[in-house]
């Protein structure tokens, strides 16, 4: 293949993956990786690529939950007042990827078994989830853990904490997804200035990547707001999942 038939194959390849990752409040960052790699595009290019992809779908999706009325604001503080730091410090460290990959590629793998488990009482476990406030404790530490691994990783971290939240009940499904995606918004934004502050370069195919992307989470975003019932976005997220857990086993 030609250098430009590679650059549009990957395009399509990274609006798919954002408008299935949108769809569950995610940004795709571990998709857009997974992709790249696969297409072969160089190392240092791929980690700073896939967080500016994810800054622009984050920050789609963050504006259209928030208006939706699934983000509240108390929620998100203590995960992004932890993540934000470790993320912009983590990004900086290299380290072989056998010393967290697998770890991390099981953790999600039965994550993904347990939302599609639970998905089909998806209703129930929203009803008894609304209204809660997540406590200040333990998402501060969730927020440094999760931020540590954004940052090692190149993800957003909506990967880990969007189970999280559903499996703790602090959220229903699409408050949970709202919380997500401010969170790596966020988290992205740190995440790229502390690799860039390191090492990284920026592909000059970007501009279209960056739309491909954008065209994927406004439909993604469209389906996780209301197109999809709430048993087939937890399906999705699952899919999600098992999607990252993948990318960390066989990359």
């Amino acid at each position: 293949m030609t250098e430009t038939e590679t650059e549009l194959i990957l395009a399509l390849l990274l609006l798919l993956v954002a408008t299935l990752y949108s769809s569950v409040g995610h940004a795709g960052a571990s998709g857009y990786i997974a992709a790249m790699a696969l297409l072969g595009l160089a190392p240092e290019q791929i980690r700073p690529t896939a967080l500016a992809l994810n800054l622009l779908v984050g920050g789609i999706g963050l504006f259209r939950f928030w208006r939706g009325g699934h983000v509240r604001w108390r929620n998100v503080l203590p995960f992004v007042l932890a993540s934000a730091p470790a993320a912009f410090l983590a990004a900086q460290v290299q380290l072989p990827k056998e010393s967290f990959s697998m770890l991390l590629g099981a953790v999600l793998l039965v994550a993904a078994i347990g939302v599609f488990r639970h998905a089909s009482h998806a209703e129930e476990e929203d009803a008894t989830a609304a209204g809660h406030r997540v406590p200040w404790i333990p998402g501060l530490l969730a927020g440094a853990v999760i931020g540590t691994l954004s940052g090692l990783t190149g993800t957003g971290g909506a990967i880990f904490l969007t189970p999280l939240l559903l499996f703790a009940r602090w959220m229903p499904t699409r408050e949970a997804s709202g919380t997500s995606v401010a969170f790596v918004w966020i988290n992205s934004l740190t995440a790229l200035a502390g690799l860039m502050h390191a090492t990284g370069t920026l592909p000059t195919a970007l501009p279209l990547w960056l739309g491909a992307v954008a065209v994927g989470a406004l439909i993604g975003t469209q389906m996780g707001l209301s197109w999809l019932p709430t048993k087939m976005l937890r399906r999705a997220l699952g899919v999600v999942l098992l999607i990252a857990a993948a990318k960390l086993f066989f990359a």
